[in-house]
């Protein structure tokens, strides 16, 4: 759901370009992987990005079309123009260099039925249990590490540590280290 939301930022981005251009010295990096579905890019696009491409939209770039699930641009590679289908599933980073703002994306298209879980996954008709506890040793732990020193506890040196202290968890008290 996050990641849908976060995905939702680089739409409205891309929306507002298409409605207005980029304002100022903005420009979008946009990384997605060449193998998802629905991408639709140039045969020699794909053959030298095989896993993943970064587009960069700046100063030359035609007929960007937002939709809800993808987006189209034409872009020139080469002095070549070449038109460009990603759907927003696809995208793995996007950044406005500028703006100083950048978002990564985990991308996964496999469709994972329940055969083929690991059984890390937590299935809420699981039984859990928790392992046992000895309160015994809770109970003593915090009694021990609840000891708070006092002044009188203070010897002449403001370092020192008591035996007691030393054998219960070395509890030192923040004044200490406070500047005098």
């Amino acid at each position: 759901m996050v990641e849908d939301a976060l995905r939702g930022v680089l739409r409205q981005a891309l929306e507002i370009t298409q409605s207005q251009g980029l304002p100022g010295s903005h420009h979008f990096y946009v990384t997605f992987d060449t193998k998802a579905p629905g991408v639709r890019i140039a045969d020699v696009l794909h053959a030298m990005h095989p896993t993943e491409m970064t587009i960069v939209l700046q100063h030359q770039f035609w007929d960007l079309r937002v939709e809800e699930e993808s987006f189209d641009i034409t872009l020139s590679f080469n002095g070549v123009s070449q038109p460009l289908h990603v759907p927003f599933s696809a995208v793995t980073a996007f950044a406005d260099p500028h703006a100083k703002f950048g978002l990564q994306f985990h991308v996964e298209f496999e469709d994972e039925d329940s055969s083929d879980m690991d059984g890390d996954e937590f299935d809420e008709d699981d039984d859990f249990e928790m392992p046992p506890v000895d309160n015994a040793l809770v109970t003593q732990k915090l009694k021990t590490s609840r000891r708070v020193r006092t002044d009188s506890d203070k010897s002449d040196s403001e370092d020192a540590v008591s035996d007691e202290e030393e054998e219960s968890g070395k509890v030192v008290t923040l004044d200490a280290f406070r500047k005098k």
